[in-house]
């Protein structure tokens, strides 16, 4: 027996090592991708903004993604949902995915596509993970661990949230189970990413002048009004940009026809409405959010932008308009009820994501990160709202639910 033991806990070390030893790279590469990643897309965006003519090509720029695509990808469709799927499935990842996400994601930014980019960071994490998974020659039981890793790093290195980031990856792709085999991994992968993105100057995303001094019955009886209703918000977010893509592929002839009308109706509104502030990812408007300040229809008309622009093939991921329409929503609706519209702000933020991701141990852990812990009641109270009566949307058609939602029951369901 004590012979069984020693060799157990030797197996155990072999299994640490060899896993930390992996992560490190995993993350010394996502680290370094990420960062790059984030320099790029900083520039376009700051060129887009002193350039805001280049929004006119918008068509040509969405004609070019989907040329890249069609040349390269052959019968793969290479987005977030090839990703999750490969966490269940063993589904290859082409390496080719990850200069394809790249490009596509910086030439969305600089032409003014509405997308973010946090969607990017797991395609470009998730393809880093399996290759090198498959360079290391890791078991196919195995291959799930180093693609979560590798999904950590880079979301942790463009967003300056490790612990989302890895528990973000643990939770995605089964909602109700979390697979703790790869906890290590994920943890040891961000942190590396996030310390490579310091080391080069990136500033974590942090929201710090919120006061959540004073929590009251009261301000806790308007969190869960507003919390409702982001609820309902976030069905219908996933709810539109599904069939916004739906019926843009029903109605096009072609996937290049697609592409530039879907475009041009960007175009006509981005001048219809006279500003720039839905083109691009929009964090500058999420900022503006957090200090009170939000248009009254910016969170519908973001997600109207962002919409046509997937459904026109522009890429980046759907994350951080999230963060936009939950953030402007939260800022617009609070004054009705008495809220303080930088606190309906912060709790749109995660309450939003909590309902379009199907994540809320991630959500909650990144009110932590992003606005600290004397918030932590109320995004509690939000996420676990918005969780349950968001229902089984959610903007990842290859997430599976585990379990009910409502019941103590196991149910094994696609998101609808």
């Amino acid at each position: 027996m004590f012979v069984k033991r020693i060799k157990n806990l030797f197996e155990y070390a072999l299994y640490f090592s060899k896993w930390v030893a992996i992560s490190l790279l995993v993350g010394g590469i996502g680290g370094v991708l990420g960062s790059l990643f984030h320099f790029c897309i900083d520039a376009a965006t700051d060129f887009r903004s002193h350039n805001t003519w280049l929004v006119l090509l918008l068509p040509v720029a969405a004609v070019v993604i989907r040329w890249f695509y069609h040349i390269f990808k052959s019968d793969v469709h290479l987005d977030t949902n090839l990703v999750i799927r490969s966490l269940r499935e063993n589904n290859k990842i082409p390496v080719i995915m990850i200069p394809l996400i790249f490009l596509g994601t910086v030439i969305t930014q600089f032409f003014g596509g509405s997308a973010g980019r946090e969607g990017a960071a797991l395609q470009l994490g998730g393809s880093v993970g399996y290759n090198l998974g498959r360079l290391f020659r890791i078991k196919d039981n195995n291959m799930q661990i180093i693609v979560m890793a590798g999904m950590s790093g880079v979301f942790s290195a463009l967003f300056g949230t490790p612990i989302t980031a890895a528990v973000f990856s643990l939770e995605v792709a089964s909602v109700g189970m979390l697979y703790y085999t790869a906890l290590l991994p994920c943890f040891v992968s961000a942190i590396v990413s996030y310390g490579i993105s310091r080391f080069f100057g990136i500033s974590p995303v942090r929201f710090d002048g919120i006061n959540f001094e004073n929590i009251t019955v009261s301000l806790v009886a308007k969190t869960v009004l507003l919390s409702v209703l982001l609820a309902l918000l976030s069905i219908l977010f996933c709810f539109v940009i599904e069939k916004t893509s739906y019926f843009a592929r029903k109605f096009s002839p072609g996937g290049y026809f697609r592409a530039v009308s879907c475009s041009l109706i960007v175009v006509a509104l981005t001048f219809l409405v006279g500003t720039y502030d839905y083109n691009g990812a929009g964090m500058f408007v999420v900022e503006r959010a957090m200090t009170g300040q939000a248009q009254p229809f910016a969170f519908a008309l973001k997600l109207l932008f962002t919409a046509l622009s997937l459904a026109a093939g522009f890429k980046g991921g759907e994350i951080v308009p999230a963060f936009f329409v939950g953030s402007t929503f939260g800022c617009v609706f609070a004054p009705f009820i008495g809220m303080d519209p930088a606190v309906g702000a912060a709790i749109g933020f995660v309450a939003l994501f909590c309902g379009v991701v199907n994540c809320p141990l991630a959500s909650l852990l990144l009110s932590v990160e992003v606005f600290g812990t004397k918030g932590l009641l109320l995004f509690a109270i939000s996420c676990g709202i918005s969780y349950m009566l968001s229902g089984y949307f959610g903007l990842y058609t290859s997430q599976r639910i585990v379990y009910s939602k409502t019941n103590n029951e196991h149910i094994d369901k696609s998101v609808d």
